[in-house]
């Protein structure tokens, strides 16, 4: 069959016309994943981004030590921030009165492992004793002292003020709370708002600011950082 030029013009222009169709689809999708992206970047916070380098050389034995522990849906970023704060992933961390990568002092180092003797004799710089200790010092205080809670969030929270400050203040805050007399009134089932804004006269202002912090800190910054460790801590309150 015989092209005239026109004809042939006319497919010249049809095609360029394609081309032109599919170069503007390519540039939409380039800029639409573009903005996806940037819409993740501002969804994420930056402390969230990912975990440290150095906290992979305990990821295994965390996670393992954990779902012994908490079974299978264990919350694994709480442990993982809870070392974060506590060392920054550091074995060999000291403060004035505790030690190790869990930041046990020795009371409480003594007291676990007579609780757990399979666990061996205390000992806080010996990384894996610490991991072990520490998810299962955390399992008894959320059994014995974090409840009743308002939801899983408020029952860790307490969990964490327990461990940070001790399981007589965690209770004497409980009870300060539910005798408080405000508007609205204080829940003692809850951490966040509640407890956690009760005045404490008996202690150093330093130390209840520590001790109230340290689980917003471990729940709210660093738990965000190893969500892809395993089942997280949904916590509904402001970072």
């Amino acid at each position: 069959m015989r092209v005239t030029a026109h004809e042939s013009g006319a497919i010249w222009l049809r095609a360029l016309r394609g081309a032109a169709l599919g170069i503007a689809v390519a540039v939409w999708l380039v800029l639409c994943a573009a903005a996806w992206v940037a819409l993740i970047g501002v969804m994420v916070p930056a402390h969230a981004a990912e975990s440290p380098r150095t906290a992979l050389e305990y990821r295994r034995d965390l996670t393992r030590e954990a779902r012994a522990v908490f079974g299978l849906s264990a919350p694994v970023p709480v442990f993982a921030a809870q070392i974060q704060q506590e060392s920054a992933w550091r074995p060999s961390a000291e403060s004035p009165y505790a030690q190790g990568l869990a930041q046990f002092v020795p009371s409480t180092a003594d007291w676990i492992s007579e609780v757990y003797p399979y666990l061996g004799p205390a000992d806080v710089w010996n990384p894996q004793w610490s991991i072990r200790a520490m998810v299962r010092y955390d399992k008894h205080l959320l059994d014995r002292y974090a409840k009743p809670a308002a939801s899983d969030c408020d029952a860790w929270a307490f969990t964490l003020s327990a461990y940070n400050g001790g399981q007589g203040w965690l209770l004497r805050d409980k009870r300060q709370c539910r005798n408080a007399t405000r508007c609205p009134s204080c829940d003692p089932t809850r951490w966040f708002g509640h407890v956690a804004d009760t005045p404490d006269p008996r202690r150093a202002n330093w130390a209840v600011e520590e001790n109230r912090g340290y689980p917003q800190r471990i729940l709210l910054r660093h738990q965000p950082r190893y969500r892809h460790w395993g089942p997280t801590v949904a916590c509904d309150v402001p970072a």
